[in-house]
């Protein structure tokens, strides 16, 4: 069933993270909301800007998209994702999205404030739950890179200017990692909680085990993305099953490969449900 942001984590107990999961094609989608069906639990289908472009254009993946989550079990919503272009979250929110993220963070501070208060004004008029993230302020590297981490002035403040909805804060993790070593500062989770009146999203979770992600849910996280840890089994399904088979249909090595994300979204689904006494 199609559902929000705004609305799933008004649903979600306070220590149950939002889980949004990167789609590239539609065997992501289709992944995704099949481990969510099995987990009984609600996901975000997360549409990024780069997956925008790859497709050449946002309606194609996210009529798909749509489709998948109206037809699901479980509740589903869609969310654009690193969008860097106020006109395509505007192009979202015409086609039903119910939130996005605008990713100004290369901008210089001001601008970087002047473009997300531009789009949170606008998603307040038509509904749309708007995520962004301080960028430059954080880190001249991105918000994002090792070592950089948001300080809870700094975010109150950005909050305070933009009117977001919910903000992306750096506590020790990075997109693209392969390995889940990465720990999320919870101190830190917790001190951003306390400061900042909107949810709290953590970027760059494939890097951070089942344990830490529960413990950062616990201090405050509120929305958690995942995008390497699927598309490293998705790929690495896909290399074996063509190595083993012959012929040109690739059928049968695609579906072992959406089923090989549905198992990392189960897993990740029943991981993060609090377990309840």
């Amino acid at each position: 069933m199609l559902t929000t942001a705004a609305e799933l984590l008004d649903a979600l107990p306070p220590d149950e993270p939002l889980l949004a999961l990167n789609v590239i094609t539609l065997e992501y989608a289709e992944g995704i909301v099949l481990g969510a069906a099995r987990a009984g639990r609600p996901v975000l289908l997360s549409i990024s800007h780069n997956a925008v472009r790859f497709h050449g254009g946002l309606a194609p993946i996210a009529s798909a998209a749509f489709a998948l989550a109206e037809g699901a079990s479980v509740p589903i919503g869609l969310h654009l994702d690193h969008c860097e272009s106020a006109d395509l979250v505007r192009e979202a929110a015409d086609l039903g999205f119910g939130s996005a993220m605008i990713d100004a963070s290369t901008l210089p501070y001001d601008r970087n404030v002047e473009l997300t208060r531009e789009v949170a004004d606008f998603g307040r008029s038509r509904g749309l739950w708007v995520e962004a993230e301080l960028g430059e302020i954080g880190g001249k590297d991105g918000a994002h890179a090792p070592g950089v981490r948001t300080q809870p002035d700094e975010a109150a403040a950005f909050v305070a200017a933009t009117g977001v909805d919910g903000l992306a804060v750096a506590v020790g993790t990075s997109h693209a990692m392969t390995e889940r070593t990465a720990r999320p500062d919870v101190e830190l989770i917790s001190a951003l909680a306390s400061a900042v009146p909107v949810p709290l999203v953590l970027h760059g979770s494939s890097g951070v085990s089942d344990e830490a992600l529960r413990a950062a849910a616990a201090a405050g996280i509120r929305k958690v993305n995942v995008g390497t840890q699927i598309s490293e089994a998705y790929t690495s399904t896909l290399r074996h099953e063509f190595s083993a088979r012959s012929g040109a249909d690739p059928r049968a090595a695609l579906t072992a490969a959406r089923a090989s994300i549905a198992d990392v979204v189960e897993r990740l689904l029943s991981a993060l449900a609090p377990v309840r006494s």
